[in-house]
């Protein structure tokens, strides 16, 4: 594999903008209901229900391929397209167009004999598997980053670090705060919607409004969703390929408290938007 040139970045995050746009199959994932919360805006108002922190309803990508095809044109063209974070000769890394959680990227090889391939073909490649969980770790940083701009200010843990931050002189060096990767979910998909290769990073929280089906919670919180510690893997012998759609269909159970919701998709969503008011808070 070429080693990567230097990044390049179409344009500089803003921390991520907090209306992150990203994407997963279009067919997969029909339009959500527009929120009309703001984020965080009543959390430390009292008796009152809890605003969402999460993104608009995402404007559909360009349709310059079909469906399953649509990353293409993230790995061909980065340049061009709005929703590319950085991007490197080896790699591109992308907003999720129908985001699953309040922060949701993509990361993609751009070699042409990894990026059409499936992953556990592809992550059979040692040199490979460790270039991707190299790139990833960089990844679960800008995520970490921007969950620290959007929530930082209401983590007990992040006290210290904004009180010296805002120091009139403030101490060469600051508290490290909370930790933003902890909890991250990574991985691929057992079952990919899309054809070409790409692997998750995103919040632990799953609120937005593109979770809205059992396979879309599913997919994230269950083992469908294959950490890369897990490759390589023998496609015949995997399980959880051939177990995928009870997966997917099995009871909706809070990520963080492990209530069961059986197939309640509505009440979940109320109680994942508690959770991350409480998540936000440690």
């Amino acid at each position: 594999m070429p080693s990567s040139s230097k990044r390049r970045a179409t344009p500089p995050l803003d921390g991520v903008d907090s209306n992150l746009e990203h994407r997963q199959d279009a067919a997969d994932n029909p339009p959500p209901q527009r929120s009309a919360k703001n984020a965080f805006q009543e959390l430390m108002a009292p008796k009152q229900k809890p605003a969402l922190a999460v993104a608009k309803r995402p404007s559909s990508p360009r349709k310059v391929f079909k469906h399953r095809d649509n990353l293409g044109q993230y790995i061909h063209t980065p340049e061009t397209n709005s929703r590319v974070v950085y991007y490197t000769d080896d790699w591109v890394v992308i907003k999720d167009a129908f985001p699953k959680s309040a922060v949701h990227l993509l990361l993609l090889p751009r070699h042409r004999h990894q990026y059409r391939a499936h992953p556990y073909d592809a992550f059979r490649d040692p040199e490979f598997l460790a270039s991707a969980k190299e790139e990833l770790e960089k990844v679960k940083g800008i995520v970490a980053s921007e969950l620290r701009r959007q929530f930082g200010k209401y983590s007990a843990t992040e006290k210290a670090r904004i009180d010296a931050m805002n120091m009139d002189e403030p101490p060469e060096v600051l508290p490290p705060g909370r930790d933003w990767t902890i909890g991250l979910r990574t991985g691929i998909h057992a079952n990919p919607s899309m054809n070409h290769l790409h692997i998750h990073c995103l919040s632990p929280d799953l609120v937005s409004p593109c979770t809205n089906r059992r396979p879309h919670y599913n997919s994230h919180t269950t083992r469908f969703l294959v950490p890369l510690e897990d490759f390589p893997k023998e496609v015949g012998d995997d399980s959880i390929r051939d177990e995928a759609s009870k997966i997917l269909h099995q009871d909706l159970k809070c990520w963080r408290c492990g209530r069961n919701f059986g197939n309640k998709m509505a009440r979940l969503k109320e109680h994942l938007e508690e959770e991350l008011m409480e998540w936000a808070k440690e």
